[in-house]
């Protein structure tokens, strides 16, 4: 899918204290072991801290980790990390690799590492034994380079610890603390300094609340201990929806931007609104490219269709974000003569065409991940993506835009995202369904619950016909109907693949429940009509597919497709399940039968009914045709740790009967 960055700025800080394996020979550099390396105070403690005993999966754990920052009258801030990091196993040898993100504005001013053996003398490592590389960062450009540190003997039964400091000047006054890992953390503490005046605020999400220590008026500090790894699930909810973190935001209240920024969503509303002012004005190139795209059309809904339809497939996702870059957006007319934009440019261009179409529309601050968002506390740092609300004209027909808010002041507002080129109008992307925005009004901001899609909006229909014989074999002409997100993800699929190799798609599919088979022919219908259902047809045989046991074939009828995943299966979970998107499936196969075969002892019908997942299925004789049909909807995105053994109980039904074989007896002559 298409790469949809809002602003790296804000989340800068928190990724650079990040560790990761870098694969590259050139990387390796770290010096011998020193003569007289002064280790720090406070790694010494570390190092004396007791570690107690960790299960066996446990490659490493932090031991101490600290982020102090420092605000000063002008804005600006210092911000030191460390952390100490005890190696358990020899997984665990690449927390030895500290990667550190910086800009031109956000120098870094002190980095070394040490690694302390549990025998010998200590090493140390500074800031000129870095490698400095640069970010791939796909269709983004920015100034982001990385500083890479290898930290020698980062070996098990050893502690490695780094220390930076890095200087910048933020676009908003905020911060977070992540300080939950994928390894345990025996001790964390972060600490802010504002000037003697300024107000602060805070919020923690996914842990237990802590009062912050205020050693001066201006100062603030607080701890956590024995804070458990992020185990890592199948199918959970996104890091920042589980992981522990502290939010801060502070401003000074003479600064009427930075009390905004840090306010209510109403002012964050209001912060917003002003550097995307005058962004959306429609020149006259734009004026005349909205003439042509909608001289045909002859509602205001077919004036929508057009623009939007451009603004997805003709403006390239291209994202250039330098400084304030990050949250403001390019003018509409260099989007527009540019031909690229990251998310909010191109949401700035459709604004503008639209308005010159005669059409309203607001920016809508968005988040590609459920749960980050938290109502209760607002903050920039909460979004990474922008959006669109649509205002529709009054009498519009609404048959097909599902992804509608009414909203009191603002009426029918139709939410829109330009940046996903496969996700047609009145549809939203899956990730933002049941999720939050910043609507940003010209009276300010308002936080608006987008919809969950109702299941049968995102349809898979699939319809078979297949042919039995005597020795087991069949052969099978398959016809499937998909819209909505069935539609997205098969569309994305099928256009990043070469049109030669498009067959294999299908191949692969049938590989995943057949051990047997060939695929004779296979045909994609209605592949770039966004609008329209996307159709599959294809033909394959299977040979052996029904068992022959003496007189009797054994057939399971669910040739295709599983939806009794076992996803619970194991130890038990820690965290939620979160599904892609609300969904109903229809399967219907037809079974031509051998000559002299019936069925013996049909199974009853089943029925799964649960609060997430419902389930039917039914087998039926027909003359000589047996026929099979299932669906299956998905009603709720999330199903909490609460209610995981009811939806365990309904996926072991569905895969129990999915499983089921029905007996094929021979007549007897």
């Amino acid at each position: 899918m298409t790469n949809r960055r809002f602003w790296n700025q804000g989340q800068q800080r928190k990724n650079s204290r990040r560790l990761f394996l870098i694969v590259t020979a050139a990387l390796f550099v770290c010096s011998p072991a020193a003569r007289g390396v002064n280790v720090p105070d406070w790694l010494q403690q570390a190092v004396r801290q007791a570690v107690p005993p960790q299960d066996k999966d446990t490659k490493a754990v932090v031991v101490y980790t600290e982020q102090q920052t420092i605000v000063k009258d002008n804005g600006a801030i210092e911000t030191r990390y460390r952390e100490a990091i005890k190696i358990l196993r020899p997984e665990g040898k690449n927390y030895g690799t500290v990667v550190v993100e910086f800009t031109k504005s956000t120098p870094i001013t002190y980095f070394k590492a040490w690694s302390i053996p549990a025998d010998g003398k200590p090493y140390e490592v500074k800031d000129k034994d870095s490698a400095e590389v640069g970010v791939d960062g796909g269709d983004l450009y920015d100034d982001v380079r990385k500083k890479v540190l290898e930290i020698p003997a980062a070996e098990p039964g050893n502690i490695v610890g780094y220390e930076f400091v890095q200087k910048g000047r933020p676009d908003v006054f905020q911060d977070d603390w992540s300080f939950q890992e994928l390894i345990p953390v025996l001790h964390g503490q972060y600490s802010l300094q504002i000037p003697a005046g300024w107000k602060l605020d805070y919020h923690w999400t996914n842990c237990k609340e802590v009062a912050p220590q205020t050693p001066e008026s201006n100062e603030y500090f607080w701890q956590v201990n024995d804070v458990p790894a992020v185990t890592v699930e199948d199918d959970m909810p996104p890091w920042r929806a589980v992981a522990g973190r502290l939010d801060v935001k502070y401003y000074s209240p003479q600064n009427t931007s930075q009390a905004e920024q840090s306010g209510s969503w109403h002012d964050l509303g209001l912060w917003y609104s002003q550097l995307i002012a005058s962004r959306s004005d429609a020149t006259p190139e734009i004026q005349q490219q909205v003439a042509g795209l909608t001289a045909h059309a002859t509602t205001p809904l077919d004036k929508i269709g057009a623009l939007t339809s451009y603004l997805q497939r003709q403006i390239r996702y291209v994202a250039i974000e330098i400084g304030i870059g990050g949250y403001q957006p390019h003018a509409a007319s260099e989007v527009f003569k540019n031909q690229f934009g990251d998310c909010k440019d191109k949401v700035t261009l459709l604004r503008a065409m639209l308005k010159a179409a005669g059409i309203e529309s607001f920016y809508a601050v968005a988040q590609i991940d459920r749960g980050i968002v938290q109502p209760d506390f607002s903050s920039m740092l909460s979004f990474n993506h922008v959006i669109l609300a649509i205002q529709l004209p009054g009498g519009m027909p609404e048959s097909s835009l599902y992804a509608i808010v009414n909203d009191p002041k603002y009426g029918k507002l139709l939410f829109f995202d330009p940046t996903d080129q496969y996700t047609p109008l009145g549809y939203l992307p899956d990730s933002e369904q049941d999720n939050y925005v910043l609507l940003v009004t010209p009276d300010g901001g308002e936080l608006v619950h987008l919809p969950l899609l109702a299941p049968a909006t995102n349809r898979l229909l699939r319809t078979a016909q297949f042919k039995l014989d005597s020795l087991g074999n069949i052969s099978g002409q398959v016809k499937e109907v998909r819209w909505g997100e069935p539609a997205v993800l098969s569309r994305a699929q099928y256009l990043i693949t070469a049109p030669k190799d498009r067959s294999k798609v299908v191949d692969q599919f049938l590989g995943t429940f057949l051990d047997n088979f060939q695929l004779q022919s296979a045909t994609v219908g209605n592949l770039t009509e966004y609008n329209q259902n996307l159709t599959l047809d294809y033909s394959f045989v299977a040979p052996n597919y029904a068992k022959i046991a003496g007189d009797m074939l054994i057939l399971r009828p669910r040739v295709l497709g599983e939806k009794g995943w076992d996803i619970l299966s194991g130890k038990e979970r820690k965290y939620p399940v979160e599904y892609n998107d609300a969904t109903l499936q229809t399967d219907e196969f037809d079974f031509a039968l051998p000559a002299g075969y019936t069925a013996e002892g049909l199974p009853a019908p089943v029925k799964v009914d649960s609060e997430f997942v419902t389930y039917q299925s039914d087998v039926k004789m027909d003359g000589g045709v047996l026929k099979y049909k299932r669906s299956y909807e998905v009603k709720q995105v999330l199903v909490p740790t609460s209610k995981l053994s009811e939806l365990k109980t309904a996926l072991g039904q569905i895969a129990a009967d999915e499983r089921q074989g029905i007996i094929l007896k021979r007549a007897s002559d």
